[in-house]
């Protein structure tokens, strides 16, 4: 069994569409780098022809790429269907020198499950093993997917982890729900648990871990390698920095963490030279949750969110925070 290029209890930032682009990451990768994987938002194999090379590049970024520490930490995730050049993509992303590919299962939208996309493959296993063998047969490196529990029901979820691992996936990684569940109720942990169980690779939890105290419950409870954050990760993008530190999070903490946050993304909008509108648009994109817990929060988030300019949203900030 290949190993994981990462240690056990390892703390991975998730790929978010719209979110983790080569600039975020960049920025977040800087800012906190407790954090011991980043991951490209996925790239969709494309249908009508391939991609050229240096588009599959550019998903990944100059300034990831010319960053070697940041370059080795991130994931290059792809989203596929049985009709697009997966072969293409997949031989892009090895020319490229990435050391880790996931295929994204676990994507609940009704467009990409539409087109046989995302979470819809795991109700077809006789469509989505060849795609699993294509793309195991073609990329040298590690090879993860990530998946919900099941499309419908969870009625298949052994059959696709024991399919995935006899088709040479390294690892895989368990949003606890299933697609037609999306993000509601709350993530049921015992999946991962059962998982860990059920067969020899890697398993890696995601779904409802918001705190220090709930990794430690998780790891616990699932005995599960690793954790992947996503909606956590947006809310305190300085988890993994709390967490290796065994720092509390304390409100003196969080309105620290959050004014050095808004701060260095300004810092990296500037490098960008977007226009006005980008910017806001692009704060506002991550900072749905990180507002949540902090004194006066509710206020904050609705007069940010409200703002009709980066520098009155950095008046607010800075107001509430007495930056």
């Amino acid at each position: 069994m290949k190993l994981l290029p990462i240690k056990p209890h390892s703390l991975m930032f998730a790929p978010m569409e719209g979110v983790t682009d080569e600039y975020y990451r960049n920025f977040v990768g800087k800012l906190y780098p407790e954090w011991d994987t980043f991951s490209c938002d996925f790239l969709r194999a494309p249908t009508p022809g391939p991609y050229p090379y240096k588009h599959v590049r550019k998903h990944m970024g100059e300034g990831v790429i010319a960053n070697k520490e940041l370059f080795s930490k991130t994931i290059y995730q792809i989203l596929t269907t049985p009709h697009a050049h997966t072969l293409d993509t997949v031989q892009s992303i090895q020319k490229l020198g990435s050391h880790w590919l996931d295929l994204n299962l676990g994507c609940p939208s009704k467009t990409v499950c539409r087109n046989q996309g995302g979470s819809y493959l795991l109700s077809d296993l006789d469509t989505l093993r060849p795609i699993i063998k294509l793309i195991r047969e073609n990329f040298k490196s590690t090879f993860t997917c990530k998946i919900r529990v099941g499309y419908r029901d969870d009625s298949n979820f052994e059959n696709i982890l024991k399919m995935l691992e006899d088709e040479g996936v390294d690892g895989i990684t368990i949003h606890a729900r299933t697609r037609d569940e999306l993000y509601k109720g709350v993530a049921r942990w015992e999946y991962v648990k059962d998982a860990v169980k059920m067969v020899n690779i890697p398993i890696i939890g995601n779904g409802d871990i918001w705190t220090t105290d709930d990794i430690e419950k998780y790891y616990d409870y699932t005995g599960c390698h690793s954790i992947m954050l996503a909606r956590s990760a947006l809310k305190t993008p300085w988890l993994a920095k709390m967490y290796h530190q065994k720092l509390d999070d304390t409100p003196e903490l969080r309105m620290h963490e959050a004014s050095k946050y808004f701060h260095a993304f300004y810092q990296e909008t500037l490098k960008q030279n977007l226009e006005e509108a980008s910017r806001i648009k692009r704060l506002k994109s991550v900072s749905r949750y990180i507002f949540d817990d902090l004194p006066d929060g509710v206020a904050i988030k609705k007069h940010f969110l409200l703002s009709k300019s980066f520098a009155d949203q950095m008046q607010i900030f800075q107001e509430f925070l007495r930056y």
